[in-house]
């Protein structure tokens, strides 16, 4: 939990941007770390969280899709850089989403249940990091009302694809294999 904690802490304080060189870049770092870093360190460090927060992991997944989905619209993002309450909300929204999805597979009655949500997040995160790459123009500049970054935009998607990707396909497959032994031991 303290590790957590320190990661959530870390990426509010970093000048993340300043660093990557990219106003976007730097906000996806920040979202990658929140959901798929410090979310699942706070659920496993703190059992009472993690039972609290646990639903169905194919309803946290879905939900969680929601919220990244969302929040990575033009009109939606541009909201979260021009408005600290925007920032706050997004931010927010983004930890509650992660929190809600590894309470829900690392919890889940059975860890295949478990494992199909992880996957599951882990197909839509690698889609979204792809689209970012392979976009042919910077897609939230003008909605910022900044200069067209289009390598900055890259970036953040290769930081989606680079964090997000392994470590719910990792999970998942933990889990995976924790059911096949589950399932050995019973025969």
């Amino acid at each position: 939990m303290i590790l957590g904690l320190g990661l959530l802490g870390a990426v509010w304080v970093a000048p993340l941007e300043m660093w990557l060189g990219s106003s976007f870049a730097g906000h996806m770092l920040r979202h990658m770390t929140i959901v798929a870093l410090a979310a699942p360190l706070l659920v496993l460090g703190w059992p009472a969280l993690g039972r609290a927060l646990a639903l169905g992991p194919l309803i946290a997944a879905a939900l969680e899709f929601a919220v990244v989905w969302a929040w990575h619209l033009p009109r939606a993002h541009a909201l979260a850089y021009r408005s600290e309450a925007g920032f706050a909300a997004e931010q927010a929204s983004f930890l509650l989403a992660g929190l809600l999805v590894w309470a829900g597979c690392l919890r889940a009655g059975h860890p295949l249940a478990g494992a199909g949500g992880l996957l599951l997040t882990s197909m839509h995160m690698t889609l979204l990091g792809a689209l970012l790459i392979l976009a042919p123009r910077d897609l939230y500049s003008a909605w910022c009302g900044l200069m067209p970054d289009l390598g900055g935009q890259q970036l953040g998607g290769m930081l989606m694809l680079g964090i997000g990707t392994p470590v719910y396909l990792v999970a998942g497959l933990a889990l995976t294999a924790r059911a096949v032994k589950e399932r050995e031991a019973a025969a």
